[in-house]
């Protein structure tokens, strides 16, 4: 990008529900589609969203996601999505599929971990809160270089929004928000090669 290139307006959303959202089921890397409730949130986004203006939907590869940015895409007339595989939910590791219920029993305290988000969990053969965050904030560059000066709706997951709110708050990556961002919740920024920062 250009030096003094406009940023990207970037518009960040969590994806539809799905089941294992509702039972409490950790979903990390692995695919479980948005399910009737997601989508209507779909639609709900697209009514919000419907005077944006963006030119374009990038989204993570993951099936809830994707299908959420599908419906998006499809219904403000914008090209199919463009899928960025950094914007990828934290991967959890052995415990991607587990319930939260059978995790109080195996591992009571990185429950406890999960439950407060908090970014210090360990995830065995998951990935580390530095890796995860650098992959984060390296897709959001990504966008801010390559659609310079557009606006751009980008579909992605809770601890991913997680990521971006300490970021743009000037938080540590260790701190622990206490809070959870809804399915369909969004968060505005303005993104460049080198800087995100909230609208």
């Amino acid at each position: 990008m250009k030096e003094g290139s406009p940023p990207a307006i970037v518009c960040v959303a969590r994806h539809g529900e799905t089941d294992w959202n509702v039972a409490g089921i950790l979903q990390g890397w692995l695919d479980v589609r948005i399910n009737d409730l997601g989508r209507r949130q779909a639609y709900e986004l697209v009514a919000a969203l419907s005077q944006a203006k963006f030119s374009l939907v990038c989204s993570s590869p993951l099936a809830r996601s994707l299908e959420t940015a599908e419906i998006i895409a499809r219904s403000l007339r914008l090209p199919p999505p463009v899928c960025i595989d950094g914007l990828k939910e934290r991967n959890f590791g052995v415990i991607q599929g587990v319930p939260k219920v059978e995790l109080a029993e195996l591992n009571p305290v990185l429950l406890q971990q999960i439950m407060r988000r908090n970014p210090a969990a360990d995830f065995e053969q998951g990935e580390t809160m530095d890796e995860f965050a650098e992959r984060i904030v390296s897709a959001l560059h990504f966008i801010g270089r390559q659609y310079s000066g557009q606006r751009i709706l980008v579909i992605t997951h809770g601890w991913v929004m997680d990521v971006i709110t300490r970021h743009v708050a000037g938080l540590p990556r260790s701190a622990i928000l206490n809070m959870k961002r809804k399915n369909g919740e969004t968060l505005w920024l303005e993104v460049t090669g080198d800087s995100i920062q909230r609208v």
